[in-house]
């Protein structure tokens, strides 16, 4: 069986989050709470971290929703 090249996983903090995304921390953490952002990774007890592709993916969703609301109207 071949084994596939895993994907490099990188980690980013709040600042890029909130970067990437354009939004305050405190509606990210709303998002959050609702299930309807990606979950942050706790590494340290002060230290929390999101997965970067997720984020990227959480974005590209959102377009994507866009261009088919637009579509459909």
């Amino acid at each position: 069986m071949a084994s596939s090249p895993q994907q490099l996983q990188l980690f980013i903090r709040l600042p890029e989050v909130r970067q990437k995304v354009g939004m305050s921390k405190s509606h990210i953490y709303n998002l959050m709470g609702l299930g309807e952002f990606p979950a942050q990774i706790k590494i340290s007890q002060k230290i929390s971290v999101w997965v970067a592709s997720e984020i990227d993916d959480w974005v590209e969703e959102k377009i994507k929703q866009r261009d088919e609301e637009g579509a459909a109207q």
